[in-house]
């Protein structure tokens, strides 16, 4: 385990950008902590902590200098691996000709993810599943990934919402990334994940941590798990949801669901989306544009000339159970990391991890239905 200083920290983004990548880290911006361009270590929200809740979140200053200090904010590294809109093609006619330059995929140049937790490491890793697992590897996606630098930071302060210690999916950096940091009053412990990340911390001024450092270090990150805002029991939870289809929550909840899409947009997993087909009023040029899409909306369920899920209810469900059920048959991982983003930025502040306790708490009181 290695030690690195502020300077040094400082030092590291430095080379990054003189190799021409694009820093992208946390700053404050409208009140919230967000991933957004870089220029330098002064960049970081240096003495800035957050308060989550359900439907609540606020940011608080902290009595030190710490600038991950924090759990996140409402996006995570899905906003730019997957953008929200995406030209895929165009087609022009020019003199009775027609012309289809090929899509430059994932043209936007490499990036570096500064501070990104655990639990958006192990959700990037679920998009790669989903993206690049498949026959037909989604080019523009693995251009992005494979052009990416990360930094990943250890969780030492999760939000009122977080229970990434009940996924599995944190408070430590275990997949996917280059350095992993671990903030200390007077710098950070450092790990390399890969050999780039490890001569980027010797070029760094990195030193050898000693055993106060690394003691000092272990004791945030077990804090860390006894203090989560959520826990939630995953035991069986593909069956405990497949049996429960008829359970009398689902209406409940969707008394209350607004079906706004706020839990899709900032969730870092969810990866639905829709190609949309559009010509100029001049009649010259056709674009095809893959724009993110919710399960929570009615046309998402559009089939035969009909929606499937004409309900709240309905629609609901399916989310839920998809992302804590079928996901998994799919993919063979859980589309849930724990983040808590769906509780903090609903509007209404529907707790997931609530939900399913709530269903949990009578399975096998409610009959299923067969074909429901």
């Amino acid at each position: 385990m290695r030690f690195l200083d502020r300077e040094g920290l400082g030092s590291l983004l430095a080379r990054l950008v003189a190799e021409g990548y694009e820093l992208i880290g946390p700053t404050v911006r409208d009140g919230t902590i967000v991933l957004d361009r870089i220029e330098a270590v002064d960049d970081l929200p240096a003495g800035v902590g957050e308060v989550e809740g359900p439907g609540t979140y606020r940011l608080v200053r902290r009595d030190d200098r710490r600038v991950f200090g924090f759990a996140h904010g409402p996006d995570a590294g899905k906003r730019f691996l997957f953008p929200s809109s995406e030209v895929l093609g165009t087609i022009g006619r020019r003199n009775g000709h027609l012309t289809a330059p090929p899509a430059e995929a994932g043209a936007e140049g490499r990036r570096a993810f500064v501070g990104l937790r655990p639990c958006d490491l192990h959700a990037i890793e679920v998009q790669d599943r989903v993206f690049r697992g498949g026959p037909e590897p989604d080019a523009a996606y693995a251009a992005r990934r494979d052009g990416a630098f990360v930094i990943g930071v250890n969780c030492t302060a999760p939000g009122g919402t977080c229970f990434c210690d009940s996924m599995g999916t944190g408070p430590v950096c275990t997949v996917g990334f280059d350095v992993a940091l671990t903030e200390l009053d007077h710098g950070f412990l450092a790990t390399a994940g890969t050999a780039r990340g490890g001569d980027l911390l010797e070029e760094a001024g990195s030193r050898e941590a000693t055993p106060g450092e690394a003691a000092e270090g272990h004791r945030l990150l077990a804090n860390a798990r006894v203090h989560m805002g959520r826990s939630l029991d995953t035991s069986d939870l593909p069956g405990l949801l497949y049996r429960n289809r008829r359970h009398p929550r689902w209406a409940d909840v969707a008394e209350r669901c607004l079906a706004c899409g706020n839990c899709t947009s900032v969730c870092p997993t969810c990866f639905c989306h829709d190609v949309v087909d559009d010509v100029d009023l001049a009649g010259e040029t056709a674009t095809r544009v893959r724009e993110w899409a919710s399960c929570f909306s009615v046309e998402f369920s559009h089939t035969a000339g009909m929606e499937v899920r004409t309900s709240r209810e309905a629609r609901y469900r399916q989310w839920l159970t998809h992302k804590f059920a079928s996901w998994i048959d799919q993919f063979g991982t859980s589309g849930c990391v724990g983040c808590g983003r769906c509780i903090t930025w609903c509007p209404v502040g529907i707790d997931v991890t609530e939900e399913v306790a709530a269903i949990r708490a009578d399975d096998g009181a409610v009959a299923l239905e067969v074909g429901a």
